[in-house]
């Protein structure tokens, strides 16, 4: 069975976090958003907006598509 992209997507982004060295909390603080709302994300529970998506990407300082890679 194929991981949903939710769950592929929060995995990336945990990834691309912990390669940049941020904990969630500065992660969150460079993005503006609740703490609770990244756990979501990065647990592939939360179904982030394209807004959101960008502010992600610019909080860890990545091309959007850079997301999406695996």
């Amino acid at each position: 069975m194929r991981t949903s992209l939710r769950k592929r997507f929060g995995k990336r982004v945990a990834a691309l976090r912990k390669a940049a060295e941020l904990t969630q909390e500065e992660l969150v603080d460079r993005c503006g958003f609740a703490r609770s709302y990244m756990s979501r994300i990065e647990s592939g529970k939360a179904n982030p907006s394209l807004d959101a998506i960008e502010t992600l990407a610019d909080g860890l300082k990545v091309p959007v598509k850079a997301l999406f890679e695996d």
